[in-house]
C-alpha cells in the first residue's frame, strides 16, 4: 500500500511538473511586416500595436490557452514590401519555425499573396490592414478581414457622403494597387447613380515621385472633391504638391496615412479638413473598449494610436485572443470560433460573414483642427463634415 501510494504521489508530481512546464512554454506567434521598401512608412503603427497587445497580455500573466496562461513570444521578419517575400516568410513560419499562431502582414497585396499559404496549410489568420472583394469571392476558409471598408461597401459610402454634402463634381486619382483599384471599380457606378460628374479620372504607378501634371489637370477642372486613393508615400506627395498647386476643393480625400501621428506632425495645420478612410473612434460611447485602448496606447507611446491601422491590428489580436481562450491552439477549433462567434472589440461587436466583418459600418474620418472625427455615416458620426479651409501659408 505504501509503495502504491508513493508511486501515485510521484506520478501526480510528474503531472504537475509537466503542466507547470507547459504553462511556462511561450506561445510563438509569427508574422511578416514591411520594415523596408515602398510600404514601410505605413507599417509602424501596426508593428507597435502588435507589440502593445503582446505586452498587455504578458502583463496579465500570458495568453489564455483554454484555461492555461502562457507568455507570448513573437517571431517576425521584414518582407521588404514584397508580396513574394511575404509568401516565403509565412511558409517558413509554418513549416520551419513551427509557430503556434499567425498575425497578418501589412497591406492588401501581402494579404492576397499569403492567402494561398494559410489555405494550403489550413492555418487560420485574422487579417487587418487589407480588404479584397476578389479574395472574398474565392471564399478562403482561413482568412478574415477586420476592416469594414470592403471595396464594394466603401466606394458607395464615399459617393453617398459626397451627395449628402452637396458636392457635384469630382476628380479621382488612383495608384495601380489592388485595393485602390477595387474601391474605384465600385465608386464609379455609385458616383453615376448619385449624379456626380467625374471631371478627372487618372491612374498612376505606386512609386510615383511627382504628381504635378496630375494636379494641374485637377486644378483646371476645379472639382468640388478630390479623391486620392493613396498609400503613405503618395499621400505625403499629394499633401505637398496639392498645397503648392493651390488645389482648393472643399472635399479632399487621401486614403492611407492621414490617420497616423506622423502625418499631422509633418503637415501641421495643412491637414485641417482632410478626409480619410477609417471606421474607429474612441468617442463612440457604445464602443466601451475604445477609450481605454486609446488612453493606454497614448500613455505608452506618448501619441495617439492610428485611427485606422492601430485599431485594425488591435482588433485582429482581440479576436485571436478570444478564439484561443475557447479553442486553445487547435487550428480547427480556432477556425470554427472565428467563423461563427461574435467578438467584443475596441470597434464594438464583430461577427464575420465569410471573410467579411459584417457588423461594423464602412465610414469616413476627417481631421478637424487637432481632432479626428467620424463624419459618415450619420449613425456613428462624431461630427459633421466641414469644408476644407484654404491651405495655410508656407
Amino acid at each position: 500500500m505504501k509503495r502504491r501510494w508513493l508511486l501515485s504521489l510521484m506520478a501526480g508530481l510528474a503531472l504537475m511538473a509537466a503542466a507547470s512546464a507547459q504553462a511556462a512554454d511561450p506561445v510563438r506567434i509569427g508574422f511578416a511586416i514591411s520594415k523596408t521598401g515602398l510600404f514601410a512608412a505605413g507599417t509602424g503603427s501596426q508593428f507597435d500595436t502588435y507589440n502593445f497587445w503582446k505586452d498587455q497580455v504578458n502583463a496579465r500573466g500570458g495568453l489564455d490557452v483554454k484555461g492555461v496562461k502562457r507568455p507570448i513570444e513573437f517571431v517576425w521578419y521584414d518582407d521588404q514590401s514584397d508580396p513574394g517575400k511575404a509568401v516565403q516568410i509565412y511558409e517558413k513560419l509554418i513549416t520551419s519555425d513551427k509557430v503556434d499562431l499567425l498575425l497578418a502582414p501589412w497591406g492588401t497585396p501581402a494579404h492576397i499573396a499569403v492567402s494561398g499559404v494559410v489555405e494550403r496549410y489550413k492555418f487560420p489568420m485574422v487579417g487587418d490592414s487589407a480588404a479584397s472583394v476578389k479574395l472574398r469571392e474565392l471564399k478562403p476558409g482561413n482568412l478574415w478581414f477586420t476592416t469594414a471598408v470592403m471595396p464594394d461597401r466603401f466606394g458607395p459610402v464615399i459617393a453617398d457622403a459626397l451627395k449628402a454634402n452637396g458636392l457635384k463634381t469630382v476628380a479621382v486619382l488612383t495608384p495601380q494597387l489592388p485595393f485602390a483599384l477595387e474601391v474605384k471599380s465600385f465608386l464609379m457606378p455609385a458616383l453615376k447613380k448619385n449624379d456626380i460628374e467625374v471631371k478627372v479620372n487618372e491612374e498612376y504607378p505606386p512609386s510615383i515621385k511627382d504628381m504635378t501634371s496630375l494636379l494641374i489637370n485637377v486644378k483646371n477642372a476645379n472639382p468640388d472633391a478630390v479623391l486620392v486613393f493613396s498609400y503613405p508615400a503618395d499621400s505625403t506627395l499629394y499633401m505637398k504638391q496639392a498645397r503648392e498647386n493651390g488645389i482648393a476643393a472643399p472635399f479632399q480625400f487621401v486614403m492611407v496615412g492621414a490617420t497616423e501621428s506622423w502625418f499631422t506632425k509633418q503637415f501641421g495645420a495643412a491637414t485641417d479638413g482632410i478626409v480619410t478612410m477609417g471606421h474607429w473612434s474612441p468617442k463612440v460611447a457604445a464602443w466601451k473598449k475604445a477609450q481605454p485602448f486609446f488612453d493606454a496606447y497614448e500613455k505608452q507611446f506618448h501619441e495617439a494610436p492610428d485611427y485606422l491601422d492601430s485599431a485594425l491590428a488591435y482588433m485582429s489580436c482581440e479576436i485571436l485572443e478570444q478564439a484561443v481562450a475557447k479553442a486553445g491552439l487547435d487550428k480547427d477549433g480556432i477556425r470554427k470560433e472565428i467563423s461563427t462567434e461574435t467578438f467584443e472589440t475596441i470597434n464594438g461587436p464583430v461577427k464575420f460573414n465569410g471573410v467579411e466583418n459584417a457588423t461594423t459600418p464602412a465610414s469616413l474620418l476627417q481631421i478637424q483642427g487637432k481632432s479626428m472625427e467620424l463624419i459618415w455615416p450619420p449613425s456613428i458620426a462624431t461630427a459633421k463634415f466641414e469644408k476644407k479651409p484654404a491651405w495655410p501659408a508656407n
